[in-house]
């Protein structure tokens, strides 16, 4: 795993704990305090780090507030910590 993959999977799990409990964020947010200029080249990788942890059980990927499985999930995403039940935000 690269620096950029550790930083976007730090930056997820650090704006989840900033959120709160039951609350989402979009895998963009992570790429943009990993590099706010250049944040755009950094979606994917974002994508593939959420997909990292979501595999290890730490958070979910949700689409219009239903988990989905990363493997498959096209579109727009959101993300938060496992268990959730709230709606996203």
């Amino acid at each position: 795993m690269s620096d950029v993959d550790a930083d976007l999977a730090a930056a997820i799990t650090d704006l989840l704990d900033q959120r709160g409990a039951g609350k989402t964020i979009c895998p963009s947010e992570a790429a943009r305090r990993v590099d706010p200029q250049g944040w755009r080249p950094l979606m994917e990788p974002a994508r593939r780090a959420a997909r990292r942890l979501v595999d290890a059980g730490e958070i979910e990927m949700t689409q219009q507030g239903e988990v989905v499985d990363p493997a498959t999930a096209t579109g727009p995403v959101r993300l938060r910590r496992c268990g959730s039940a709230a709606r996203e935000h």
